[in-house]
């Protein structure tokens, strides 16, 4: 007996023709549409785990399949929401049926006190989820206009997938793109990454989701970003973890004097104060 999930993924794949996705014409076949083998490969997943959810004899697929299923299928973003939603009725985890607790958001005093003394530098607190927790005025100013911190609870994760400006502002995103991906691996918890990812995952697409189980460390070499004042900026960045709290302390450095002259000139504009998110 099937599945609401597994029924629509098939009429899905049927409804697709090879050559629509960039696929060769295989020759005839009994029915239309995309062969499990094709999409199952774009999907980086086994033909049999494919025609066991097609056929409904699996009903757990999960959050990382799903969206590799919704990516291989070309969908929409409204049917990405639902498939997703037909994944939850079926009986998958897609999504918590509860939230789970959020992560810790508190940052120590002893933290704050360092990130004091880091100013006017340029330093943040996040966690792995991408939130930012606090940060220098040399942070504010370093992302001032590109509206990283716009909103009550600003999230570098979020920024980078779903702002149209963050493409702008980070000279190598696809770079950027995979490293804050790969920390969801690393998250405050299990429960809260799988929480944050299938939240992003409608809203971010492809771009997103077809990074999750690449798990290619990434290099994390120089940050480059071009300022909306004008300048391009060349950094460093050194990680300092925060035992205990799943948290780090980031701190940018000018690799050049070029670099350095372009973020003396933008801190000649008035800054705030360090600021707790």
């Amino acid at each position: 007996m099937g599945t609401p999930l597994g029924d629509f993924v098939r009429a899905k794949r049927d409804s697709i023709q090879p050559e629509a996705l960039g696929l060769p014409e295989r020759g005839r076949r009994r029915s239309p549409g995309l062969r499990r083998l094709d999409l199952a490969a774009r999907a980086g997943i086994s033909v049999e785990y494919l025609t066991r959810i097609e056929q409904g004899r699996d009903r757990n697929p999960s959050v990382a399949v799903v969206n590799a299923l919704a990516d291989a299928l070309s969908l929409a973003p409204a049917e990405r929401n639902h498939l997703r939603y037909l994944a939850k009725i079926t009986g998958g985890e897609c999504t918590a049926h509860k939230r789970p607790a959020p992560p810790r958001r508190e940052v120590r005093p002893s933290v704050l006190c360092t990130l004091r003394l880091l100013e006017p530098g340029i330093a943040v607190v996040t966690n792995r989820l991408g939130d930012i927790l606090a940060h220098t005025s040399g942070y504010e100013t370093l992302t001032s206009g590109t509206g990283l911190l716009d909103g009550d609870a600003p999230n570098l994760t979020r920024y980078v997938f779903t702002d149209p400006r963050a493409r702008a502002y980070f000279v190598d995103w696809d770079a950027v793109a995979d490293e804050q991906a790969f920390d969801l691996w690393l998250g405050p918890s299990i429960e809260n990454a799988e929480w944050f990812t299938a939240e992003l995952a409608p809203e971010a697409g492809p771009d997103f989701t077809r990074r999750l189980n690449r798990h290619v460390v990434p290099q994390r070499g120089v940050l480059r970003l071009n300022h909306p004042a004008g300048p391009e900026l060349r950094l460093v960045r050194e990680l300092l973890d925060v035992p205990g709290d799943a948290q780090q302390l980031i701190v940018f450095l000018p690799v050049d004097d070029a670099t350095a002259e372009a973020l003396a000139a933008l801190a000649d504009h008035p800054r705030g104060r360090l600021r707790v998110v």
